[in-house]
């Protein structure tokens, strides 16, 4: 019997910081030259805001810091002893396969944490030491992984709280710490936090910028961002935030939909008028929106966490359609691409496929259950028709 392991690194329990850190960091001064007007917990932005420049703004400031403050060799050691395992050492020591008993376990080439999310959560780590005292706060879990949020709310670290849908950052007082998560976090809540005076500890990951700047480029162009995300999920909600004119679709179909809505029908007929449009993507639009006005010109961007191989269609089919529709000679004034696919999701799919053209009777994924990066390796495994778990 063969099964297969697409692992992220689950950790035995170990003393977290204690409060004998070093203290300090700098302290939060708002820019004045930010035109703000704020409506009940939430910062409303101006109709002329410019969220680049706004941003641009807060990562010079005094009370925003996203290289952490010194202590990575110390954040560094903990995480390693907090999330290694024996037997992922005893797999990688033996060709990413190992048999015990009856059971032979195989482990995927590329695994566990990421680049960019080992660095969120060293840096948020860090942010408690060089904090002991002082109360933190987390926008969004850090990364969807409960053995990491865990641990960081064993150190205290609380995330704002919801109520009817809505973030209740009244909670957060001057002097106050917040973590932006790996995922990001919306200019709204950004500007909310800028005129809170507190401590901003940034763990975006670079990835999940790159996408950030790849929308600006499309408002900058007067293009509508196609975006192959989840509408709800933070980093897609962040992402939205920057762009000008979008429509978030979550797959192909949903794509598909959109094309042949461009194409008046000639794609699959699948789609139908206006306000069928605008009812099927109420919550995946910006606001004012309109099919007829905002889908002539179009660039792509993503969820760093989408299928790869899926992205990379939906761009082909966007493209193929303004083709189609205006013209293969004028397709540049109409369509738009740029790389947005995070390297570390790529090697992790790219680990997978390979994994499953071997025979397998069962396939383990393990990661949090509301990861979009997990729920994809299992994806994969499932349309191969391999028990998957």
């Amino acid at each position: 019997m063969a099964i297969t392991l697409h692992l992220c690194r689950i950790p035995p329990r170990t003393d977290l910081f204690s409060s004998h850190s070093l203290a300090g960091g700098p302290c939060f001064r708002s820019r004045s030259s930010l035109s703000v007007k704020c409506s009940g917990d939430a910062a409303a932005v101006e109709s002329d805001f410019d969220a680049k420049v706004f941003r641009k703004n807060l990562t010079r400031s005094k009370n925003y810091n996203r290289r952490g403050f010194g202590h990575k060799e110390q954040t560094l050691e903990l995480m390693n002893r907090e999330y290694t395992s024996d037997i992922i050492k005893k797999l990688k020591e033996n060709g990413f396969e190992y048999t015990w008993g009856t059971v032979t376990v195989k482990l995927a080439e590329a695994y566990g944490f990421c680049w960019g999310v080992e660095r969120a959560v060293q840096i948020a780590y860090e942010a408690r030491k060089q904090f002991p005292d002082e109360r933190i706060w987390i926008t969004n879990e850090i990364i969807h992984n409960p053995t990491v949020n865990k641990r960081l709310e064993e150190m205290e670290v609380k995330n704002i709280p919801i109520e009817e849908g809505r973030k209740q950052f009244e909670v957060v007082d001057k002097g106050d710490v917040v973590i932006l998560p790996a995922f990001g976090a919306a200019v709204d809540e950004m500007l909310s936090l800028s005129e809170r005076n507190v401590q901003i500890v940034d763990t975006t990951c670079p990835w999940v910028s790159k996408v950030w700047n790849t929308v600006e480029k499309h408002k900058k162009g007067d293009y509508t961002s196609i975006i192959h995300g989840k509408y709800a999920h933070e980093e897609t909600v962040a992402t939205a935030s920057f762009a000008g004119k979008y429509v978030i679709v979550k797959n192909m179909d949903e794509a598909r939909y959109v094309c042949d809505y461009i194409l008046g029908g000639e794609l699959d007929g699948s789609s139908s008028t206006r306000e069928a449009f605008l009812e099927k993507f109420k919550k995946a639009i910006s606001p004012g929106f309109d099919p007829d006005r905002d889908l002539i010109k179009c660039g792509i961007a993503n969820q760093t966490t989408m299928l790869k191989g899926e992205t990379e269609d939906i761009g082909k089919l966007v493209e193929k359609t303004m083709m189609q529709k205006y013209g293969v000679e004028n397709v540049n004034d109409h369509f738009v691409s740029f790389n947005t696919i995070c390297d570390a999701t790529q090697e992790r799919q790219d680990a997978m496929y390979k994994l499953v053209e071997e025979k397998l009777d069962l396939l383990l994924v393990v990661g949090g259950w509301n990861s979009s990066n997990t729920s994809h390796l299992q994806e994969i495994a499932e349309l191969r028709g391999i028990p998957s778990y």
